[in-house]
């Protein structure tokens, strides 16, 4: 399951979250985003526990979008500890976007 993040959420569901967070910033006119969001169904579904996987329309949140420096969509920040890790934009494969992540979690956390 993908949790839903907005302006208002994003402190207690970011970074106040025990686990980390995959947050994609995203729109709904974006093609890109729409072409991961599958992808980011099936690690949310896989990590389920592990690992957080949310999403925030920036057009409906431009104060998070904007403190977080989202120049360009889809954006996906990796939280932990209530801080940016690591980011990575533009679409990428599952493959890809694991071996992203991975260093920033807990070892034996992802596979491809």
């Amino acid at each position: 399951m993908i949790v839903t993040v907005t302006d208002a959420t994003f402190d207690e569901l970011v970074l106040r979250a025990e686990l980390a967070v995959l947050l994609d910033f995203t729109a709904e006119w974006c093609p890109p985003c729409r072409m991961i969001e599958p992808v980011l169904r099936e690690i949310a579904a896989e990590q389920e526990g592990r690992l957080v996987v949310a999403r925030l329309d920036v057009d409906a949140n431009p104060a998070t979008a904007r403190d977080a420096g989202v120049l360009g969509m889809p954006t996906l920040n990796l939280y932990v500890g209530g801080r940016v890790v690591t980011q990575v934009v533009g679409a990428r494969p599952k493959a890809a976007l694991l071996r992203a992540i991975e260093d920033h979690l807990p070892a034996g956390v992802l596979s491809a």
